[in-house]
């Protein structure tokens, strides 16, 4: 998300906090994200310096990265530290002169965490050097261990820096170095522990897949092959005819993927036919498969068993079919032959995938679901077996249960293919995002002279930066750009959120994926793949989807000793039954005359055994947080990670930065009073002469009015790509200013015609001995009683006049701020504006605790305040300054229109820039962790009634008993009943903030 541009879907653009009257990147580094150690002057950059990534483990919430942080900082030798919680990692920039890795190892445990240096990451890195981030399908995943023995093997392999496995998407993401280990290298890792593994994508920007027709022999794919070699920008390429597709490495900035798609067609005269294959549609399809696979076993299994089943229960009451199946063939009995038949092919050929993937368990010391169907169906088919052929040579004829193994497996079978189905309906979020890309774009072609001549449809994946494309009313826009030609509405609430179509112009920002609804518009393709806000959004959601909170440690543990105390529990029913019956502690009438107390016990064993599910626990977590991460996208609400989710649930402060999150971020001058002897126009000229140099959204406030007092007219705007013309107009009526430089937290100061100009705050005024009018004074304190900030000037030492300029509040503000206090939350106004504008805004908008004239770096101490006493903090910011106190608190939520820093520091984008979006993102939290104990519960309440029930507890009592098949069916449905209950997420509606307030329309 470092470079997910969101202004364009606010609309309004980066104005934000640098409003306020302080230093944007005073006390920021930008690469690290954090604050900047004190005193880091010049002259670091002339020091050696090393870096190491360090892996830590058992972080839990933003606290322990922050304990991790102090920790490490406080050695000596260490100069910045970052830690990601969701990578669990922690990179340290340090002097090898005065530190050594060991130091830094040394200083995470003292801090209470585990500590390992990645390889060979403690050296400094060439630039050419990077590490992918890569996604891989993985199949045959039954439950949590499986997840933990796959994430194990690949953190062992040389080269990966970080793993992490999704158990409901079947997806796992690894972090590797390519210079070190290849993405076929760890596809033959993931099958060596005994899973199935495919490539889905990797963060690397210049390769690219593409499929091909008409490639069918070992001769085409040598005239593709000599087609390729031709073209310039092309590093590497590999063609594989048994697939049709050719994987491509190119350098973009020599040659476009377009151009790529078209060489391939013009050099076989149009006999081969080149696409980009896209990863999402080939994951769908693996899904699609998959479900097949499982539907087609199922449809077998229950083909063979009905016989099984009916040869057992119905035939013997039928006297034709039962003399039949009474018919000796050998030694045996007819029915009893085709029993064994039919449940052995059930057992081993279509139960197949259950033997081979309990040896992979068991092969790497871990044990799932898998082992317990095993155990159960094998106990019943060989006791069968052994019964069958004790029967056949003494003439005593004990029972047989060759139905049970069948109808076991079929139940399961049938379990899994409902998982398989809800697991995808919980990814229906990222279906749905993917489908608004659309498949064909309409591009103009331009002449030498730049003139349009023609058009052409092309493949939407195929536009490149800079191509000119063509929207038609009704149709989707192809990609993020901005709008060169008409007019329009666009319907952008598949990506914001925001119902009310937004209406388009020459210069307006457009976003790929949202739909014209009325007039033709031309765009001009700014980003492209996986560089538009559509293609970054995908992204979060994925990787949130992935993440794991941290309540989902427990099942994993839980999990991982589950299937050792089942069996355990099975041979202690088994031994306690058998030995209560040889002892003659319960009447042998109790089983069948045919029977005895062995088969009795044994048959409480399994049921023991086969309805226990380790599953409903892994995946009572994962299912409601996909769910909850895909109904937030659909609301605009964009979430990183489970942790985040479940830390927000609790939030008990909100601390809004006031300028751009809490008003509308856009400056207007609405007053400018002169005290001395200066012509208005002249006043406003000087101010205006002195600002044109300063990028601070105030300045352009005050250029824009004194640009408009003088001409009456508009200032044109940078988009509309007539920034030289806006150089032009500013150079005619401004004056020269030489020397500018703008002072951090005051102002800006300049010489115009040798004299000094100083535009700012009091404290500007005052470090110059500028001294203040009393009614200039009394002027100003009305301006901040009312909201509004004061811009003093002085020139040539003495004080000419100021300036008033208001940001209007948000509509939505004074609603939202109400509506958090009846949630029980404490609202909180964090500002580096004065104490007196401060108040007066946070009165109109109903918070009585301000902090005001707070550097950027003071307000992460704000929120550290806030949390020593163990309270969880939000923090509400859109701009640079608020990146540190985003990271700080324990939630951090960037506005819609926030700049890149801040949305990388934060764990929630509020894509549509409205603060309603803090209610949703609370409440969507709340409602999300209330689904998962529900689930916990299922899943503990199953497992706690139903084993002491397959047991026989309550059999003495009532004479319950549960068949061992029946007991296969209850364990494949908790499963199932557990995703379900997460999918009713999925009728999340957003709350209203009448009813937050408890107010009642009539």
């Amino acid at each position: 998300m470092a470079h997910l541009q969101l202004a364009a879907v606010a609309g309004g653009g980066r104005a934000g906090d640098d409003m306020e009257d302080v230093a944007l990147l005073g006390s920021y580094d930008e690469e690290t994200g954090g604050a900047a150690p004190a005193g880091g002057g010049g002259g670091a950059e002339d020091e050696e310096e090393a870096e190491a990534h360090v892996r830590v483990t058992g972080m839990t919430c933003s606290a322990c990265t922050s304990a991790v942080e102090a920790a490490v900082s406080a050695r000596r030798g260490v100069r910045r530290v970052a830690v990601s919680l969701l990578q669990n990692r922690a990179r340290v920039v340090f002097d090898p002169a005065l530190a050594k890795v060991e130091d830094i190892i040394e200083a995470i445990e003292d801090a209470g965490f585990d500590a390992e240096i990645l390889p060979d990451s403690a050296v400094p890195q060439p630039k050419s050097q990077k590490t992918l981030s890569a996604q891989f399908r993985i199949g045959g995943m039954t439950c949590a261990n499986c997840v933990n023995s796959v994430e194990g093997i690949l953190k062992k392999q040389p080269g990966i820096k970080g793993a992490v496995v999704a158990l409901a998407t079947s997806l796992g993401e690894v972090e590797y170095d390519p210079s070190t280990i290849s993405k076929d290298e760890i596809v033959q890792a993931i099958e060596d522990a005994g899973f199935d593994a495919a490539f889905l994508q990797s963060s690397e920007q210049d390769k690219v897949l593409l499929g091909l027709t008409g490639v069918h022999t070992e001769r085409d794919a040598d005239i593709l092959h000599d087609i390729l070699k031709k073209m310039d920008g092309l590093r590497q390429f590999g063609v594989n005819t048994a697939l049709s597709e050719v994987e491509i490495v190119f350098d973009p900035e020599a040659v476009g993927l377009r151009s790529i798609v078209d060489a391939i067609e013009m050099g076989s005269n149009g006999r081969f036919k080149a696409h980009v294959q896209n990863p999402y549609s080939r994951g769908a399809s693996n899904d699609a498969h998959e479900a097949s696979k499982m539907l087609h076993l199922l449809r077998s299994s229950l083909f063979l068993s009905i016989p099984v089943f009916f040869i057992r229960m119905i035939c013997p009451s039928i006297p034709f079919i039962s003399t039949l199946l009474l018919m000796h063939c050998g030694p045996f009995h007819m029915g009893d032959l085709v029993n064994w038949i039919l449940v052995s092919i059930v057992q081993f050929v279509i139960g197949k995938r259950f033997y081979v993937a309990a040896y992979r368990a068991l092969r790497h010391g871990s044990t799932n679901m898998d082992v317990l169907v095993v155990l159960g169906t094998t106990a019943s088919y060989v006791y069968s077996v052994c019964a069958l052929l004790y029967g056949a040579f003494t003439g005593f004829q004990p029972p047989i249960y060759f139905e049970t193994s069948a109808m076991i497996i079929t139940f399961v079978l049938f379990g899994k293919y409902l998982e398989v189905l809800a697991k995808g309906k919980t990814s229906d979020a990222i279906k749905k995002l993917v489908e608004l890309v659309p498949a064909t774009a309409v591009l103009l072609l331009k002449d030498e002279e730049g003139k349009y001549v023609g058009e052409r449809e092309i493949d939407a994946l195929l536009v490149q930066p800079g191509d000119v494309l063509k929207v038609l009313p009704g149709s989707k826009v192809p990609s993020d750009g901005f709008v060169v030609w008409g007019t329009s509405h666009i319907n952008e609430s598949m990506i914001t959120g925001e119902s009310a179509p937004m209406p388009k112009e020459v210069s307006s920002v457009v976003i790929g994926g949202t739909i014209n609804l009325h007039g033709i518009l031309h765009i001009q393709a700014t980003k492209v793949g996986s560089g538009t806000v559509l293609s970054q959004i995908i992204s979060l959601v994925e990787t949130a989807q992935m993440s794991k909170a941290p309540i989902q440690k427990f099942a994993d543990y839980v999990a991982s000793i589950f299937v050792p105390i089942v069996i355990t529990l099975s041979i202690l029913t088994f031994s306690v039954w058998f030995l209560c019956g040889s002892f003659g502690a319960y009447p042998h009438s109790w089983f069948d005359r045919t029977s005895n107390c062995f088969v009795f016990s044994l048959m409480f064993s399994i049921s023991v055994v086969v309805i226990a599910c380790p599953c409903a626990l892994g995946l009572a977590t994962p299912t409601a947080v996909m769910v909850a991460t895909g109904i937030g996208a659909n609301h605009g609400v964009l979430v990183k990670g489970g942790d985040a989710l479940e830390r927000a649930q609790n939030v008990n402060y909100v601390i809004f930065d006031k300028t751009g999150t809490l008003t509308q971020g856009k400056a207007v001058v609405t007053t400018a009073k002169v005290f001395s002897g200066m012509d208005l126009g002249d006043f406003l000229t000087l101010v205006a002469s002195a600002e044109a140099s300063s990028e601070h959204p105030l300045a352009k406030a005050v250029l824009e009015y004194a640009f408009h007092f003088h001409f009456f007219g508009k200032l044109p705007s940078s988009k509309d790509g007539l920034e030289q013309r806006k150089e032009q107009i500013l150079s005619q009526w401004l004056l020269e200013a030489e020397d500018f430089s703008a002072v951090p937290g005051k102002g800006v100061q300049c010489l115009i015609n040798e004299k000094k100009v100083l535009i700012g705050n009091r404290a500007l005024m005052n470090e110059n001995g500028v001294s203040v009018p009393p009614e200039a004074e009394s002027f100003l304190v009305d301006l901040e009683l009312n909201a509004k900030t004061g811009i003093l000037v002085a020139y040539d030492s003495s004080f000419m006049g100021l300036m008033g300029i208001a940001d209007p509040l948000k509509r939505e503000a004074a609603v939202v701020v109400e509506g958090l206090k009846k949630m029980g939350i404490h609202p909180v106004m964090l500002t580096g504006d004065n104490w007196r504008t401060a108040q007066a805004v946070a009165k109109e908008v109903g918070i009585e605790d301000v902090r005001a004239e707070v550097m950027p770096a003071g307000k992460a101490d704000v929120v550290r305040s806030l949390q020593k006493d163990g309270s969880i903090v939000a923090m509400v910011g859109d701009g640079i300054n608020d990146s540190p106190a985003l990271a700080a608190a324990d939630v951090g939520m960037a506005i819609g229109g926030g700049t890149d820093i801040a949305i990388e520091a934060a764990d929630y984008v509020l894509v549509r820039n409205n603060l309603e979006d803090v209610i949703t993102a609370i409440d969507l939290s709340r409602k999300t962790f209330n689904r998962i104990r529900w689930n916990y519960f299922f899943a503990m309440a199953y497992n706690v009634v139903a084993i002491p029930v397959a047991a026989g507890a309550l059999f003495p009592m009532t004479g319950l008993q549960m068949p061992p098949w029946l007991a296969g069916a209850c364990m494949a449905f908790s499963s199932v009943s557990v995703v379900c209950s997460s999918l009713l997420l999925r009728r999340y509606r957003k709350p209203r903030l009448t009813t937050v307030l408890q107010i009642t329309v009539e």
